[in-house]
């Protein structure tokens, strides 16, 4: 969620499965500040949600990244995979398990040409119901960037 999506949020976070009951440890809301306080030393971290890169503001001075993403850089990721609009459920499946499945194939190959690979093979799937939009339209395989570490493995 970005910050303020979520009545009683001043935050952006991550919902996650809600506890039976909630406690002030565990409500079932990862606040950004929750988050960045994490100790994560993570070489890429997938925010495979909509929106998860969505800029804060409008216009000209409106910022690149959310604060949700930013949060996970002060957590210690290097890399993030995160979209910038809304996201096709079956296609993100097939883009991220594509990729995935690119990079332990391939322990040379970056994450940038993984994402490309699967954003090619999402193109050119086949499998998607007549009345759905067609695979090749941007809106199905565009929405994800990696954001981060420009050195070796990207």
């Amino acid at each position: 969620m970005l910050a303020g999506q979520l009545s009683g949020t001043r935050e952006p976070g991550l919902i996650l499965t809600p506890p039976a009951a909630a406690t002030a440890e565990d409500d079932g809301y990862l606040s950004g500040s929750e988050i960045a306080a994490l100790k994560l030393d993570a070489d890429w971290v997938i925010l495979s949600a909509c929106n998860t890169a969505g800029g804060v503001g409008q216009g000209e001075a409106a910022e690149a990244l959310s604060g949700l993403a930013r949060v996970f850089f002060y957590a210690g990721a290097r890399a993030l995979l995160v979209s910038h609009f809304e996201v096709d459920s079956a296609a993100t499946v097939k883009l991220i398990t594509t990729a995935m499945g690119a990079l332990a194939k391939d322990k040379s190959l970056g994450r940038v040409q993984a994402l490309r690979r699967a954003m090619l093979s999402v193109m050119d799937d086949t499998s998607r119901p007549a009345h759905w939009v067609p695979a090749s339209h941007p809106s199905v395989w565009a929405p994800f960037v990696v954001v981060g570490e420009g050195g070796a493995g990207v």
